[in-house]
């Protein structure tokens, strides 16, 4: 069921990108911050905030001081344009996991008997705090097209974002090349949508 397992290169940083590969509640995390934001600063926001509580720990973050963790978040460089409120979503997304997950991300999309398909992972990503329909359905396509997680389904639970050789979304970001391939995309989007307001 498992595809490949790409490297990720989302931010531009090394090291950045290296805890996006190394910890799934990070690569959460980024897709969290990912929205009126640029992508690539967007999933900078996990290593922000490693450097700034000395590592990235999902049970450290749930068990902060809230009020002390958005201070944190928005001093600069702040995670995000709106520091305060995505600070809030990202201590409510670590209490989730605990809560619902025993504090294992990957239990989103492994736990259960059988093992969860696409439509369960989807509905599950959807329940997240911070995330609606089409970021659930974006880190779904993001898991099968490059962490190798492919249950039964996944491209049709992910909509278009799940089609082969699309430049949709940051799931479809390999490199820099990439990147600005979906910008382009992005932006096409965003015309296309005014054009229609405007007729």
């Amino acid at each position: 069921m498992g595809g490949m397992l790409r490297e990720l290169h989302l931010t531009g940083n090394p090291d950045a990108d290296k805890l996006l590969n190394d910890d799934p509640f990070a690569l959460l995390v980024g897709m969290l911050l990912d929205q009126q934001y640029p992508m690539e600063h967007a999933f900078s926001g996990p290593w922000k905030i490693a450097n700034r509580m000395d590592g990235f720990d999902l049970h450290k973050i749930a068990t902060s001081d809230l009020e002390t963790f958005v201070e944190l978040c928005v001093t600069p460089p702040a995670i995000h344009r709106y520091g305060g409120s995505m600070a809030r979503r990202v201590h409510a997304l670590a209490q989730h996991i605990i809560d619902t997950y025993d504090g294992e991300t990957e239990n989103i999309w492994l736990s259960g008997r059988p093992k969860p398909d696409g439509a369960e992972v989807l509905k599950r990503l959807k329940a997240l705090p911070g995330f609606g329909e089409q970021k659930a359905k974006i880190f779904l396509a993001m898991l099968g097209k490059q962490r190798g997680v492919q249950p039964k389904g996944w491209r049709e639970a992910a909509g278009h974002y799940g089609d082969r050789g699309s430049h949709r979304s940051i799931a479809d970001v390999t490199d820099a090349a990439s990147l600005a391939e979906v910008r382009n995309f992005k932006k096409a989007a965003k015309a296309a949508a005014k054009e229609v307001a405007g007729a």
